[in-house]
């Protein structure tokens, strides 16, 4: 097959991984910036054109757009998906994930635990904001935030005041959470391929941190998820319908509580911790669902 990676950088680990395992496997594997793909829009006729030619041999594609180019990122693998060719996620399935809140009501509508949320719309009663989710400390996010960007952890009443008011002055959208205590800075990433965990790590932060981004100087270790792990990870994978994702949750003592859903997860992480082939099983999913 002539399998096709959406990623602006051909060097990271994530694709070069992906490169490695599908030419193992007798693909042809090629490297494409969706930002600097052409799309062309003709009746009946949807094409892609890059650089010096037509994408029109391609066979499948592994978005790895990132979360700063999810507009047009998904304008491509969206021609993609008119011309006919197989995408491990569709370019719906990336936008709902990449609006926070939109996942969220969709996950806790089907029946998901997660921390306690609240979104409200530059709300100058922050008070009463702080309340809804049990009081300090609490947790308050960027709705476009990644890797731990726009996290803040406000241990005080007037620490999560000044934050709020801070960004509703800036006109940014957020949401507060609960601040799961027992979790002491740990999470667990879960790696789905094909609506199944084919790995999963547990990420703990760094003394002095609250986020367990590896980015952060988190560390990572193998687990084995329970049921109740399992099956959140396998139903939010269904629920956003995205067959390859990270699902990021937390240990609590009402059980696993999911945080949120990655559409492109890195896979330096998980198969650094856990000795798991991720890549390959990429690869395989791609083989067994091209029509």
């Amino acid at each position: 097959m002539n399998i096709v990676i959406l990623s602006r950088n051909a060097s990271l680990y994530s694709t070069q991984r992906l490169i490695q395992e599908g030419e193992d496997r007798g693909h042809h594997m090629e490297v494409i910036d969706p930002l600097k793909c052409d799309i062309i829009i003709e009746k009946e006729k949807p094409t892609i054109y890059y650089k010096d030619r037509y994408l029109d041999y391609v066979d499948a594609i592994i978005p790895r757009i990132g979360a700063s180019i999810t507009f047009f990122g998904c304008a491509v693998v969206r021609q993609f998906e008119m011309m006919g060719v197989f995408t491990i996620v569709t370019s719906d399935a990336i936008q709902r994930s990449r609006d926070k809140l939109r996942s969220l009501q969709r996950l806790t509508k089907a029946g998901i635990g997660m921390p306690k949320t609240v979104f409200t719309n530059y709300s100058r009663d922050v008070v009463e904001v702080i309340e809804h989710v049990g009081g300090t400390p609490v947790i308050i996010k960027l709705l476009e935030g990644t890797q731990g960007l726009g996290v803040v952890l406000a241990e005080t009443k007037n620490a999560a005041e000044s934050v709020l008011e801070a960004f509703n002055g800036l006109q940014a959208r957020v949401i507060v959470q609960e601040f799961i205590k027992e979790a002491k800075g740990a999470d667990i990433r879960a790696l789905v391929v094909d609506g199944q965990v084919v790995g999963a790590m547990k990420r703990q932060s760094k003394e002095g941190e609250f986020r367990s981004n590896l980015h952060r100087g988190g560390k990572a270790e193998i687990i084995k998820l329970n049921a109740a792990e399992l099956g959140l990870a396998m139903k939010a994978s269904k629920v956003l319908k995205l067959p390859v994702c990270g699902v990021d949750m937390l240990q609590s003592s009402r059980g696993p509580l999911l945080l949120e859903v990655n559409s492109t997860p890195g896979l330096e992480g998980i198969e650094g911790s856990t000795g798991k082939n991720i890549a390959r099983a990429i690869i395989t999913f791609i083989e067994r669902n091209r029509k």
